[in-house]
C-alpha cells in the first residue's frame, strides 16, 4: 500500500503517515492498532506487542519525567514546531502565562484535582515555556487574544495585573506578536472556540491545527482544514488591533486591574 492509501483508509493526511514512517511523530496505541488493522495484521500477540512498544516509546520526551501528562501529543507537536499561531477567548496563552496565573487557571479547571496534580501541571507549562526564550531556536508565536480573556479575573486582580504586565512585556521580544480583540469588533471567526496553528521547519512537515477538548484533543492535518483555519486567522489578525494599540489596550485593563486590588 502506498502512504496515500493509508492515509485514506484511517482517513488522515498523507504527512501524519509520513511523520509515523520517518519517526519524526510520537506513534499512539490507538495509531498501532489502526495500522495493524489496515494492513491485515491478524497476530494479536504481535499487535499488542507492537502497541506496549507504542506506549513505551512516548517515554522519551523531557515531558514524561512530569508523569502522565494529558496532551503529551500536543507537546510533542509543539516541541518540534518552528512558529505557532493562537487564538484565545478565554485565558490568556499557556507559553505566555505567569506561575500564579496559570496556577490559578489550572485550579479553576480542576476543582476536584489534588494539589500535586496542579503543581506538575504548572511545572510542565513553565518547562513549555522555555521554548520562547531559546537563546539558539526560540519559537515564533503569534496570539490573538479576545478581551474576555484579559477582563476575566482569574486568581485575583492583583494576579490579572501583573500577568497582563508580562504579557506587555513578552510582546516587545522580536520573536512574539499579541495582538488584543476588543469586544466592540463585535463577532468574529473565532466565535467557535480556541484553536492553534503549528507550523514546522521541514517543508516536508504539514501544519498542524490543534483543538483542545475536556476530555480529548482533535489534530487537523488535511490541507483543506490547515487552509480553513488559516483563512480565519487571517481575518482575526485583521480585525484585532495593531501590536502598539494591543499594547495600549492590554496596559489599560492592567491597570484597571491594579485599580481594583488597591481597592481591596
Amino acid at each position: 500500500m502506498t502512504a496515500e492509501e493509508v492515509a485514506e483508509e484511517l482517513m488522515v493526511s498523507q504527512s501524519k503517515i509520513s511523520r509515523l514512517e520517518n519517526g519524526r511523530r510520537s506513534i499512539s496505541q490507538r495509531d498501532v492498532r489502526d495500522l495493524c488493522r489496515t494492513y491485515k495484521v491478524e497476530d494479536k500477540a504481535l499487535v499488542d506487542s507492537l502497541m506496549q512498544m507504542a506506549k513505551e516509546s512516548r517515554q522519551q520526551g523531557w515531558w514524561n519525567a512530569f508523569g502522565d501528562v494529558p496532551y503529551s501529543v500536543y507537546i510533542g507537536f509543539e516541541t518540534d514546531a518552528a512558529s505557532l499561531r493562537v487564538y484565545e477567548p478565554q485565558v490568556l496563552p499557556g507559553l505566555l502565562q505567569t506561575p500564579e496565573y496559570a496556577e490559578a487557571v489550572i485550579s479553576g479547571a480542576l476543582p476536584e484535582a489534588p494539589q500535586e496534580q496542579i503543581a506538575q501541571r504548572v511545572q510542565v507549562r513553565l518547562r513549555r515555556q522555555e521554548r520562547i526564550t531559546d537563546p539558539a531556536a526560540p519559537l515564533r508565536l503569534w496570539a490573538v487574544v479576545d478581551e474576555a480573556a484579559m477582563r476575566r479575573v482569574v486568581g485575583s486582580p492583583k494576579i490579572m495585573s501583573e500577568q497582563l504586565e508580562y504579557l506587555v512585556r513578552m510582546s516587545h521580544e522580536p520573536h512574539v506578536t499579541v495582538q488584543a480583540l476588543p469586544f466592540e469588533m463585535g463577532s468574529h471567526p473565532g466565535m467557535s472556540g480556541q484553536f492553534t496553528i503549528l507550523e514546522f521547519s521541514d517543508e516536508s512537515d504539514t501544519s498542524v491545527v490543534y483543538l483542545e477538548g475536556v476530555t480529548s484533543d482533535l489534530y487537523l492535518e488535511k490541507h483543506t482544514d490547515v487552509q480553513s483555519y488559516s483563512m480565519m486567522y487571517e481575518h482575526l489578525r485583521a480585525q484585532a488591533l495593531n501590536v502598539d494599540q494591543s499594547r495600549q489596550f492590554i496596559t489599560e485593563v492592567a491597570r484597571e486591574h491594579a485599580r481594583r486590588h488597591e481597592q481591596g
